[in-house]
């Protein structure tokens, strides 16, 4: 007696084949897919452990497997959720576990930084990252202002209203200059600015965001601003605000 599990399509409903991209495993872990991720999205192809539950450790599979779970119809190599289960397993992880996965990364993308400032960084951006390369990315930009480069939203945002742009990053600058440099003081600084100017706080965050990371998504501004350092985020502030 002996049985298998589904045949595997790919998102087209075709059989799965190299013009679906990447089929080696070893290929999707320089796509920055972490083995365990990749072991609980193999799992789930064509097996279900029942109910809603998709993020499981290896022990949990063994556990919960059993023949009546293999499901009948082909199962579907759906990279969208792979990367969203990656990105789970990414957020669940230390910055201290990721390092030796992004450091090299960084090395490729010519970042340089010690490690107490990548293990920062790291620890604010993966729980808003899909895959390692996207920590690499994103740890990069906030490690240096020669990895930033605006986005189209964020391009949109500024052309909005390019003087309070220009207004919101000045007055920020000017109360950060003296702001003792911790989350908690930053945040409570901004908050401040704001006030001041007769704005609701996200006109006085979203500038800065944009400034330091190119982008209008990120973590907590305060947070943002710990992590970029007092020095390099003012420099970098001033210059976007000059430009």
């Amino acid at each position: 007696m002996f049985g298998h599990v589904p045949m595997i399509n790919g998102p087209d409903g075709k059989k799965l084949s190299k013009r679906h991209g990447a089929t080696a495993v070893g290929e999707y872990q320089h796509l920055g897919i972490l083995p365990a991720a990749m072991r609980n999205f193999l799992a789930l192809l064509g097996w279900s452990p029942g109910g809603d539950r998709e993020i499981m450790t290896m022990e949990e599979m063994i556990q919960l497997f059993s023949l009546e779970g293999i499901q009948k119809k082909a199962a579907v190599f759906d990279t969208t959720k792979l990367e969203w289960m990656n990105g789970q397993y990414l957020s669940a992880a230390s910055a201290d576990d990721l390092y030796p996965l992004v450091a090299p990364q960084l090395a490729k993308l010519g970042a340089d930084g010690d490690r107490d400032a990548v293990l920062r960084a790291i620890g604010a951006v993966k729980t808003r990252s899909r895959t390692t390369l996207d920590v690499a990315r994103q740890t990069a930009a906030r490690l240096d202002a020669k990895f930033v480069s605006l986005d189209d939203k964020a391009q949109k945002e500024i052309a909005k209203d390019p003087g309070g742009y220009k207004a919101s990053l000045d007055a920020s600058i000017a109360a950060l200059r003296d702001a003792a440099w911790t989350p908690e003081t930053l945040e409570t600084t901004l908050r401040a600015v704001a006030e001041a100017r007769g704005v609701a706080a996200g006109k006085v965050f979203q500038p800065i965001r944009i400034a330091l990371t190119g982008g209008t998504v990120s973590e907590p501004v305060h947070e943002l601003l710990f992590v970029v350092g007092k020095e390099s985020a003012l420099k970098r502030l001033a210059a976007a605000a000059a430009t």
